[in-house]
């Protein structure tokens, strides 16, 4: 999906049966390439500050690009059995979406190829890759499938989508426009942050469109007690709506 949360296209996969999968058997280690939002308040300031755009890539197929190392075996898909040998079982020699291994393939793969490339990683937050050469700044930020990448040079910036389409099958998202739940927009003086359409689609979620505004939900003097005779409180809906807003305060800024 878009910022908008329009669908841009649609994917099919063969998924595994992760939960199938025993640890020390199946697999070792589990590691999942997120970025940490400070990095990504960090590296807004930074293209903010020396005035570059930020692009993002998409990898068509990230967790496909991965190598086992651990031997991992899966049925036949239904419809693709092969009928010499219908009670043989196939034998994975790369990741496969749904394995427990198959983010740390991916990241494992993908770092060593930027680390060949001259990039240097970043040392609090392992997502994080930065090129310097004659004063020539690149920076590139993994999350999962996607890349967030800008560069002082708009050559170098070009020359390195071009790099990683030839080592591996992504797609050119374009310009930054959104992460997460955010809308990001670059101005000529800085650039933009918006949770609008986030905090309009919470409203829906939980039913709050007629609900009052207040300043204050309630006295800052009041001391709460337990009221014996109330309602519960719903746990799953509770933890939902603090989940929710935690998201938008963990991000929270306006424009740089």
């Amino acid at each position: 999906m878009d910022e908008n949360g329009a669908i841009v296209r649609n994917k099919a996969r063969l998924v595994a049966q992760g939960f199938k999968q025993i640890e020390g058997i199946d697999f070792d280690k589990t590691f999942a390439p997120f970025a940490r939002f400070e990095s990504i308040r960090i590296l807004l300031v930074v293209a903010c500050i020396w005035k570059f755009k930020l692009f993002q890539m998409d990898v068509k197929s990230a967790f496909l690009n991965g190598i086992l190392n651990e031997e991992v075996y899966v049925e036949q898909p239904k419809g693709f059995q092969d009928p010499r040998y219908p009670n043989h079982v196939y034998r994975l020699r790369k990741a496969l979406y749904g394995l427990k291994q198959a983010p740390r393939a991916w990241h494992e793969k993908l770092t060593s190829y930027l680390l060949k490339k001259g990039f240097m990683r970043g040392g609090v937050d392992r997502t994080l890759f930065v090129r310097r050469n004659d004063e020539v700044f690149l920076v590139a930020q993994i999350y999962v499938d996607d890349i967030v990448f800008g560069s002082t040079s708009s050559e170098c910036a070009l020359d390195f989508s071009k790099e990683m389409k030839s080592e591996f099958e992504m797609s050119m998202v374009g310009e930054f426009t959104h992460f997460l739940s955010f809308q990001v927009k670059k101005l000529k003086d800085g650039i933009f942050l918006s949770q609008s359409k986030y905090t309009s689609e919470l409203v829906k979620k939980f039913g709050l469109e007629s609900t009052k505004h207040f300043r204050t939900l309630m006295p800052t003097n009041l001391k709460l007690s337990k009221d014996e005779s109330g309602k519960g409180v719903e746990e799953t809906l509770h933890r939902s709506m603090i989940g929710s807003l935690l998201v938008a305060f963990l991000f929270n800024m306006n424009q740089f």
